[in-house]
Parts: structure tokens; C-alpha cells; sequence
């Protein structure tokens, strides 16, 4: 019932991305994702190009389904990176902080479909140009780097200026934002802290239990005076940031009180002085599921809702 363009595209049954979240989303996470039917995909984020191959292949152990890697184009090792990628035959790569351009040429040459974040509908449109496939357009309800307008807003905007696929992400969390997602013109949806929250996702064991707890206005956003804000959920830490950006601190002075910190809450599990990154759709999360279960409520949750919808207004 839900096949798109993304699902041609990309070779899956579901049209549901798996957001790749540095230090969150592995080869468990990804390949369980796969497996489920949607697209899982693994974070290189600040792994390095030996680590990511290695990621790659333990992903190729598990499922033989398509999947992912997601590039931030702000590595310090992006370019050997790039070229694992290609030698590794990977089937899909999205990316994120930067314009994939100049890599676009060599992973079309070797049959990669090239998916962006955008958070504009100028950059989509750029995008387009530069020849990628499809673009993820990301509203500001998301975790982690963040833009400015909202998801409701953004995609029908992004929907009406490109021709390639939309994929909605920014605020999804279940069956009836999948279903909203697709009518505002969008033919898949990524979500991040719905699976961040999956038995399959490694994470802390402290990083689920805040999750969990969270309620509607516990996420926050830092980092605006940086030009790279992020949003998390409410700490230690974010409280520090908050203070810090009244009192004028230097970009450099936010920078190292952030370095390091998403990997400390989310391997180490301190998620009072580390970064622990959620969407906003956190407070709608009350347990932890397995990814299946997850894909299979949101299919399933969306057929009865489209079905009731139709009767309740005579269709």
C-alpha cells in the first residue's frame, strides 16, 4: 500500500529511513532496520575510514537487504571515507553539515544513490542540480543540528520545488506522523529517536531511561550563537550551555564545553554532562520496542488509520 519512489529507489519494502545518528546508530541498529523492511544506516559521524568499513561489513554479516551510510561531510577523514564507501559497494549514502557536490560524480559512477539532508528548499533545489537522488528534508523538531522551520512547513515547500523524492524527518514518531509525512507530499519518512529507543539500538542503558521520561517540553536547543544549534534533552550540560551563550561566551568556549559529549552519554551513559540528543517526538515515547515492532505498528497503525479516516469522512 505504501510503495513510493524512495522504495524503487532505494530497494525496500517500507518507505521509513533510519536517521543516522553518530554514536547511536550502528551495524545492530542499521541491519536490524534492513531487515524490517526500511532502510537501516550507519553513522560514520567521527569514526574513522578503517572503523567504517568495519561497521559496513558487520552490517553485510547480518542482512543482505540495502542499507546505508550516512557521511557528515565535517569529518576530519571524509575523503577516505567517501572511498570506503565506493569500495565497499555500499547501495545508499545521505549526508549531512556540508554540500556532497563534489562527491556526487563518484558515487553515481559507482551505482550509490546520493540522498542529502536539507533543512531549506534552496538547498533542496541545489541539490537537484548537483544530480542526488532524492533529499531528506529535516524540520527543526529533530534531534541533534537543527534548522529553522518546521517540518510541517518545510516539506509541502520542498515537495512543490524538486522533482526528485522527499523524505520527511523532524517530528515522526509513529503510524499518524508516517500517514501526515505522506500527505504533505513526502514518499518516506527517516526518523532518529524513534529507533534510538529500539532494543536493537546499543546505546546506554541511561540514555533509554531519559528518553523514556521525557515529556513534552524537555528538549531544548542549544548552540544557536555558533551558527550550529542542536537539540537535546534538558541537563546538566544544556543548563551550562544556556548560561554560558547569555554571558557571551566565545564560539570556541561553547565548542570545547560541547566536544565529546555525545559520545560520553551515549557510550558512556553520563546523561547529566553529556549530550544526549532527542527530537521532540520524545515525549511520545513511553517503552522500548524492537525495531520490527516498531515498523510494523507505524504499516499497520497508518492502513487503520487511512481506513477509519475514509469512513469518518464518507470516502
Amino acid at each position: 500500500m505504501f510503495k513510493t519512489r524512495v522504495c524503487e529507489l532505494c530497494g525496500i519494502e517500507y518507505p521509513i529511513f533510519q536517521g543516522g545518528m553518530a554514536w547511536v546508530s550502528d551495524y545492530r541498529l542499521a541491519s536490524a532496520v534492513s531487515e524490517a523492511g526500511g532502510l537501516g544506516i550507519i553513522a560514520a559521524g567521527h569514526l574513522t575510514p578503517d572503523e567504517v568499513r568495519e561497521q559496513i561489513r558487520k552490517v553485510k554479516e547480518l542482512t543482505s537487504k540495502p542499507f546505508g551510510v550516512n557521511i557528515m561531510l565535517m569529518s576530519p577523514y571524509v575523503e577516505d571515507i567517501v572511498k570506503v564507501v565506493i569500495e565497499e559497494r555500499v547501495p545508499v549514502v545521505t549526508t549531512g553539515a556540508g554540500n556532497p557536490g563534489k562527491y556526487v560524480k563518484a558515487f553515481k559512477e559507482a551505482n550509490i544513490k546520493v540522498i542529502p539532508v536539507v533543512a531549506s528548499v534552496a538547498l533542496a533545489k541545489r541539490m537537484e542540480r548537483e544530480g542526488v537522488d532524492a533529499v531528506i528534508a529535516e524540520g527543526m523538531e529533530s534531534g541533534g543540528h537543527i534548522g529553522d522551520i518546521t517540518t510541517m512547513v518545510l516539506i509541502p515547500q520542498v515537495v512543490d520545488a524538486v522533482k526528485i523524492p522527499v523524505i520527511a524527518a523532524g517530528g515522526i514518531g509513529d503510524a499518524r506522523g508516517f500517514l501526515a509525512a505522506l500527505m504533505l507530499g513526502a514518499e518516506g519518512v527517516q526518523m532518529g529517536t524513534r529507533f534510538a529507543l529500539s532494543k536493537e539500538c546499543a546505546v546506554h542503558s541511561n540514555w533509554k531511561r531519559m528518553y523514556i521520561k521525557a515529556k513534552d517540553r524537555d528538549t531544548v536547543v542549544t548552540g544557536v550563537t555558533t551558527g550550529h544549534p542542536v537539540r537535546v534533552i534538558k541537563n546538566k550540560l544544556a543548563r551550562k550551555f544556556e548560561e554560558m551563550e547569555k554571558q557571551g561566551a566565545s564560539k570556541e568556549e561553547l565548542e570545547q564545553l560541547g566536544a565529546g559529549a555525545l559520545k560520553k552519554a551515549a557510550l558512556e551513559g553520563d546523561v547529566e554532562w553529556g549530550s544526549v540528543m532527542a527530537g521532540q517526538i520524545v515525549g511520545l515515547l513511553k517503552e522500548e520496542k524492537s525495531v520490527k515492532e516498531i515498523i510494523d505498528e507505524i504499516i499497520e497503525g497508518a492502513k487503520k488509520l487511512l481506513s477509519e479516516n475514509c469512513a469518518r469522512f464518507g470516502g
